[in-house]
């Protein structure tokens, strides 16, 4: 069967990675979360005292990304990959609301994103790869076989992304979480390098109202078309 590149990009907080890991498991291809790569790069930032409520150091961020080294390590017991900062795993950290507050911030850094989107293209070069971010479609792989947009609702994201972190008991508020999806959508779509935006071929799909058995099994029917067109 032909292989191909998925492009998954969209809004915070529309499931881009849970649709693209049920992809890549039904298909046997390799999965990127690249959100996890900039998350790790803002951690990072955070933990050399680089970012914080009032200041960033973006010259000094911008020194110290050769010293960062990301990796992506498949644990057989969850199923996927997880992210490795300099030798650590840090997918647990990476996934706070303190990240989230930043993450957009540091992805605005042209430096930042140049030395991501090599990496990324490289993982690539063997297609077989369904990969999920802000620029896949637009910047990364302009030339994947399929390109998916979501979108939802800014409260409809925020209260799952509430509910994502109420679970894994953290201690935060519905409208602190719906501010931060809504500061993270205007930064992702007004910043200068490669902002969000819906590549001219992508399809776009509005989750707001559907759940993932029923997003999976349209999207997956979009995947086998674009294979039997070869």
């Amino acid at each position: 069967m032909k292989k191909i590149t998925i492009a998954i990009d969209g809004f915070s907080s529309t499931g881009k990675s849970t649709l693209a890991k049920q992809l890549a498991k039904e298909l046997e291809y390799v999965y990127v979360d690249t959100g996890a790569m900039y998350r790790a790069v803002a951690y990072f930032a955070m933990q050399n005292q680089l970012i914080g409520a009032d200041f960033f150091d973006k010259k000094a961020l911008i020194e110290a990304l050769p010293k960062i080294q990301l990796e992506f390590r498949f644990n057989a017991e969850l199923g996927f990959a997880e992210m490795y900062l300099n030798g650590e795993n840090v997918e647990k950290q990476i996934r706070t609301i303190e990240v989230s507050s930043f993450v957009s911030k540091v992805a605005e850094v042209s430096e930042v994103r140049a030395k991501l989107v090599e990496q990324q293209q490289e993982m690539g070069t063997n297609k077989a790869i369904v990969m999920d971010g802000r620029d896949i479609g637009t910047v990364v792989f302009p030339n994947a076989e399929l390109k998916i947009f979501m979108t939802a609702s800014a409260e409809t994201r925020a209260q799952r992304r509430f509910d994502e972190l109420q679970q894994k008991g953290d201690n935060v508020s519905y409208e602190d979480v719906l501010k931060n999806v809504m500061e993270r959508d205007y930064i992702d779509t007004h910043r200068e390098d490669s902002p969000l935006v819906i590549a001219d071929d992508a399809i776009e799909i509005d989750n707001s109202y559907l759940n993932r058995e029923e997003q999976f099994a349209a999207v997956l029917e979009l995947v086998n078309d674009v294979v039997k067109l070869d």
